[in-house]
């Protein structure tokens, strides 16, 4: 029991028992994957409140269902909802005008979007069924997977979600070539005794179903808050002088990270005034060729031996500017820096009474002599 209401809490968010019977999510939200806060909570709701309701599943997956029943719903609770055949069970997300901005979002027509409906607040006897449902998804995902080994089908069966009513299951599976799995959708059907749907998802859509912890020590941002999954490039690496260091910049789903594109934009509004690092400088003493960049301090590191990183040379951008422009006209510099005299460090105080010196509580008075003192000769003395 305790094993199931970890898998439970874990892919579909905290779940709290009522006095009545019926089940609930947390009403918090931060305990499930792509939570949205709702900021609207604390404002009172008009008559005409929005009828559309953000409806989240297992992991990650979510959809916009119409409240035609006029229900008073809330965040957090479990209701069932409309499938294709019979109910599923799903966690309510989001209520109230803040959905129209979530389906702005996520590019969701009002004219032109299929919704769904909500039947009514979940049962205890269809939480009973979702329950059991839930149970069997880790043993048939593992089940799966052997029957594809059988079959020598190169593919991976990533997850697998049942609908609330166990009429059907949604096996998610990864594959680099197209597969066919018609055998094994026959396999499946027979094996398990119900409605098969194969789902092909990508491998960072699988990290943020699955979940984890990135080396940044937070959770995944696919598991969090990332929604669209942008490509990146090794060329994000190289904007920012990062090392193309494949086990660093790879993420849990060995693709590039997608924190990579965050600072981007940022780096590359900084380097558009960088002379170009490729042209080296000419100098009477030699030529000097780009080693590396500090973007934010504005200075780039040049060697005068084009393979190897020695002896390097903070240069100013600005400097850089004016060698290359003296290079243009035929002109090679004496030296690449140019000497300035050293800043001398001017105090805001003086230190009159010494409180600086570690030495002042020495005492330095010269010592006196003692005189010694005339004692008397005893009467052996005197003998």
């Amino acid at each position: 029991m305790e094993n199931f209401r970890e898998t439970i809490c874990y892919t579909r968010g905290c779940m709290n028992e009522e006095t009545d019977g019926s089940s609930n999510s947390c009403y918090s939200g931060g305990c499930n994957k792509l939570h949205t806060h709702d900021w609207l909570s604390d404002i009172p709701s008009n008559s005409d409140e929005f009828d559309i309701v953000e409806v989240r599943f297992k992991n990650v997956r979510k959809a916009f269902f119409t409240n035609v029943n006029k229900l008073k719903l809330r965040q957090g609770d479990v209701i069932a909802v409309e499938s294709s055949p019979g109910h599923d069970i799903g966690i309510v997300s989001l209520v109230g005008n803040l959905v129209k901005i979530q389906m702005k979002k996520m590019n969701v027509d009002v004219k032109t979007y299929e919704f769904k409906k909500i039947y009514r607040k979940a049962k205890p006897t269809d939480i009973e069924k979702w329950k059991e449902a839930i149970s069997l998804e880790i043993p048939t995902m593992l089940k799966a997977r052997q029957i594809t080994q059988k079959l020598n089908l190169n593919m991976k069966v990533g997850d697998v979600e049942y609908q609330g009513d166990r009429t059907k299951a949604i096996f998610y599976y990864i594959a680099d070539e197209r597969v066919d799995f018609r055998e094994l959708i026959k396999i499946l059907a027979d094996e398990f005794k119900v409605r098969i749907e194969m789902r092909q998802i990508g491998a960072r859509q699988e990290a943020g179903r699955i979940g984890g912890i990135g080396p940044c020590g937070r959770e995944l941002c696919c598991t969090t808050w990332v929604i669209n999954f942008n490509s990146v490039s090794t060329g994000a690496a190289r904007f920012q002088e990062l090392s193309l260091n494949p086990q660093k910049l790879a993420g849990q789903c060995s693709k590039l990270k997608c924190c990579l594109n965050y600072e981007l934009d940022t780096y590359m509004d900084a380097i558009k005034d960088f002379p170009n690092i490729s042209v080296p400088l000419e100098m009477k003493d030699g030529t000097a060729y780009h080693q590396k960049t500090d973007v934010f301090k504005e200075i780039m590191w040049y060697s005068f031996d084009k393979n190897n990183s020695i002896n390097l040379v903070p240069v100013p951008v600005n400097r850089v500017k004016e060698i290359i422009h003296a290079n243009k006209k035929g002109i090679k510099v004496d030296t690449i820096l140019i000497e300035t005299e050293p800043k001398k460090d001017i105090l805001d105080f003086q230190n009159q009474v010494g409180q600086e010196s570690i030495t002042r509580f020495d005492d330095n008075r010269p010592k006196k002599k003692k005189k010694k003192k005339f004692r008397k000769p005893n009467d052996n003395q005197k003998s």
